[in-house]
């Protein structure tokens, strides 16, 4: 994992970000080579052909990012619809490359035939570059070797996580027994290596790179200190199950969370100047989607007061910053007697209180457009923690442990629980959001709400996760 401005990005990410980048610059180069060679032409020079390059290579990967080619968490997508997102992505860039990067080079019928060797080209690069990425993502070439201490059911859970489709750069060499613990030795799932053995032998032994301590309770001698410390003065990262989960799934898991991890971990610091940061931020961002959103704001309330009687802005007290409540603002999608006897109902999928409107502008989030408003009087950030109800709120602090701390900045439009988790309507999905708010709270900064804002535009244009 690579640590970029307190956000964790995976290197299989970064990866392919970058070969798609390399990719979409050497498909122009090759087909300015090809239009040279069967033209005859000179007039295409290799200068235009490497500042045509440089335009696709931005422009490709910026608009596969926002159809959400680059999107990891539990909405990551497999490698057939990777791809297929990527082909789109390359789409939907082809016009904006072919005025900016290929017609301010190349003049007159050659930029058409330029386009289509570079479109040839870019396909089967494509095709070609993410196969050989996953191949060698797969096998051994670029695999973190990872050693588990602990055999219990976090250290099992470790274990599934790493080998799940979404970190297949893993391999478990296997676990190491801590405290008294019985050991299903016989459940062939499991490598464990013997206690009497020392870990810097089975480091050596077993090219280990990353160890993970997934034991809850390391006190009174169940874990061995002293070996960890060797493993790690060796150069050998160790980590325990907070920043495992951190690093690898973007939450904070409450079930191995503590108060000391809180307390002296990294994080958690809202300084003035990221306050003054956020709010120019929010101000801008807000003013021009407002701008660029009024047509389809008037368009959804027409709709709406066509469809039924009833106010068009839907106004409901939610918990904002310090715990205060403010009136958050939505585009009705429910009847108007959705609670007529007072008592807060979670939103559930296929819910009837929805009308037509309501489940097309919930599906495209168009109902969040109003909260904008908010945005620029202060109440909300254009990115944070969604915010709930006071009644929920109450429900959720005595089941999930430090629900308090997303209080602690403002709640956002979106957050990195909308793009990272699917629509949730129990405490469950409460709690598992919660463990991405944690996240966002502990290591929010303007380049994590830039991505936050980026993805969100997949998770839109897909209509991924509205109920």
């Amino acid at each position: 994992m690579l640590r970029l401005f307190q956000h964790h990005i995976s290197l299989a990410t970064l990866a392919e970000l970058l070969a798609d980048s390399l990719t979409s610059f050497l498909a122009v180069v090759l087909g300015t080579l090809t239009l040279v060679h069967l033209s005859g032409s000179e007039d295409v020079g290799m200068a235009s052909a490497l500042r045509s390059g440089l335009g696709f290579a931005l422009l490709i990967p910026l608009h596969c990012g926002l159809v959400g080619v680059y999107r990891e968490g539990s909405q990551r997508k497999t490698a057939k619809e990777k791809l297929g997102r990527a082909v789109l992505g390359c789409l939907l860039a082809a016009p904006i490359a072919y005025q900016l990067a290929v017609k301010t080079e190349v003049a007159g019928d050659q930029a058409h035939q330029l386009m289509g060797f570079v479109a040839a080209y870019l396909v089967i690069g494509l095709i070609l570059v993410r196969g050989l990425l996953l191949s060698a993502w797969r096998g051994a070439l670029v695999q973190q070797r990872v050693l588990i201490i602990g055999t219990g059911s976090e250290a099992q859970s470790v274990a599934s996580d790493l080998r799940s489709r979404r970190l297949r750069s893993h391999a478990v060499v296997g676990f190491y027994p801590a405290g008294d613990v019985n050991v299903p030795t016989d459940d062939k799932r499991f490598n464990i290596f013997p206690r009497a053995l020392a870990i810097q032998d089975i480091v050596q032994r077993h090219d280990v790179n990353q160890i993970i301590v997934a034991v809850k309770e390391q006190r009174g001698g169940n874990v061995p200190m002293d070996q960890l410390l060797s493993a790690r003065i060796q150069g050998v990262p160790v980590m325990d199950l907070a920043d495992f989960y951190e690093q690898t799934t973007g939450e904070v898991p409450i079930d191995s969370l503590k108060a000391s991890w809180l307390v002296y971990g990294r994080g958690f610091v809202q300084h003035r100047t990221r306050i003054v940061t956020k709010r120019i931020f929010d101000i801008v961002s807000s003013s021009i989607l407002l701008l660029v959103a009024s047509p389809f704001m008037v368009l959804t309330a027409l709709a709406i007061k066509l469809e039924s009687p009833g106010p068009i802005i839907y106004r409901q007290e939610r918990v904002g910053l310090g715990g205060r409540s403010f009136m958050c603002l939505k585009f009705r999608s429910m009847r108007t007697d959705a609670e007529k006897d007072g008592v807060a109902v979670w939103a559930t999928k296929n819910d009837s209180r929805i009308t037509r409107v309501g489940a097309f502008i919930r599906k495209t989030r168009l109902d969040e457009l109003p909260q904008l408003v908010s945005v620029l009087k202060g109440e909300m950030s254009m990115v944070g923690p969604r915010p709930e109800r006071p009644t929920f709120v109450a429900q959720l602090k005595e089941q999930i442990p430090y629900y308090d701390i997303r209080h602690s900045v403002k709640p956002g439009v979106t957050g990195w629980a909308q793009v990272r988790y699917a629509y949730g309507a129990s405490v469950e999905d409460a709690l598992h959001k919660h463990q991405y708010d944690l996240y966002y709270v502990k290591n929010n900064s303007l380049f994590l709400d830039l991505l936050i804002l980026f993805e969100t535009v997949s998770v839109v244009l897909f209509r991924e996760g509205a109920h």
